[in-house]
C-alpha cells in the first residue's frame, strides 16, 4: 500500500491522534489531500483538507471549515511564518507533528520541488513556545524516531534520536 518509511510515521501519527481525539470527529487537516487523509478516514474521522493555498500568504484559509479539531501533520516546517497560521485557527483543538532538528543532519530540501523544503526544523521547546505564544495550551506530547535502513553513522543515530514531535493542544 505505502512505502515502509512513511508507514511507520503514519502508524505512530494515527496512534497519537486516536489517543487524543476520538472518532467520529470532523477534522480540518492543513495541507492537500494525501495518503494520511485516507488513513484518518479509515479510522472513522471525517477529513477536509486545504486546497493547496500558500498558508504564509493566506493564513485565514484555516478558518474555511468550522470544526472543533485542526490537524497539521508535517506542515509548519514548510512555512516561513507558522505563527500567523496558528494564531488564525479558530478550532479549539490542534493535533500537529513537526520534524525535530537533528544535530547530525541539515534541514531537508528537495532540489526538484520548490515546495518540498523545510524552512524550520524545530527543537521541541521552540515548537512549544510557538504554540504558547499563539494561544495554545499543550495537553499531550510524544516523540518518535525515524530509522532508515542504510549503513552508516547517521542511520545508526536515527535509530535512537527522536525525529518527529507530536503535540495535542487546546485553545486557551
Amino acid at each position: 500500500m505505502y512505502d515502509i518509511l512513511p508507514q511507520k510515521r503514519y502508524n505512530n501519527t494515527i496512534a497519537f491522534l486516536k489517543k487524543v481525539v476520538s472518532a467520529p470527529t470532523t477534522i480540518f487537516d492543513l495541507g492537500v489531500r494525501n495518503p494520511f487523509s485516507e488513513i484518518m478516514e479509515q479510522y472513522g474521522y471525517t477529513v477536509y483538507n486545504t486546497g493547496g493555498e500558500d498558508l504564509d500568504i493566506l493564513p485565514e484559509v484555516v478558518k474555511k471549515q468550522s470544526v472543533e479539531v485542526v490537524t497539521a501533520f508535517e506542515i509548519f516546517e514548510h512555512l516561513l511564518a507558522p505563527f500567523n497560521v496558528l494564531r488564525e485557527i479558530e478550532a479549539t483543538k490542534l493535533v500537529a507533528t513537526v520534524p525535530l532538528n537533528l544535530w547530525f543532519a541539515k534541514a531537508y530540501r528537495s532540489k526538484t520541488d520548490m515546495w518540498d523544503r523545510h524552512y524550520h526544523e524545530f527543537e521541541d521547546w521552540q515548537f512549544d513556545w510557538l504554540l504558547q505564544k499563539t494561544g495554545w495550551k499543550i495537553i499531550q506530547q510524544e516523540k518518535w524516531t525515524s530509522p532508515i535502513h542504510k549503513i552508516g553513522i547517521r542511520p545508526i543515530l536515527r535509530k535512537y534520536t527522536p525525529r518527529y514531535y507530536a503535540v495535542y493542544a487546546e485553545k486557551q
